[in-house]
């Protein structure tokens, strides 16, 4: 069991995109944190720079459309989440954590759409 609240840092991490704070995003990741998106083709971002060069683009474009909270559950070792953007496009995605509660590791994929839908992420 961790001594940190894990819900509640994907709850963050859901407000800092709705804000489109870069910063706040990224303060709740590990240094050595890895992102992997499967969205459009298998993609892994590592450490904070790469991650920042992923998320800066989506960002701004995610909190101007609407990004909507759909479910957040908790997993086995982490975290699942389900967000919408545009209340329309939606994305899970898979959160774990570091023992000092940061994001270690996500994994996005596209969820179940629209047929005349796609993926943002």
């Amino acid at each position: 069991m961790s001594d940190f609240d894990q819900m509640g840092i994907i709850v963050d991490w859901v407000d800092a995109c709705r804000k489109g704070d870069l910063t706040a995003l990224l303060d709740l990741y590990a240094d050595d944190a890895q992102l992997e998106c499967t969205c459009d083709g298998a993609r892994r971002y590592r450490g904070r720079s790469e991650i920042e060069a992923y998320w800066q683009p989506r960002l701004s474009a995610f909190s101007l459309a609407g990004f909507g909270l759909e479910e957040i559950n908790p997993a086995p070792h982490g975290v699942h989440l389900e967000y919408s953007v545009a209340g329309a496009l939606r994305i899970q995605a898979s959160f774990r954590f570091s023992p000092d509660g940061k994001i270690r590791s996500t994994l996005c994929e596209p969820a179940r759409q629209n047929a005349h839908d796609g993926c943002a992420c």
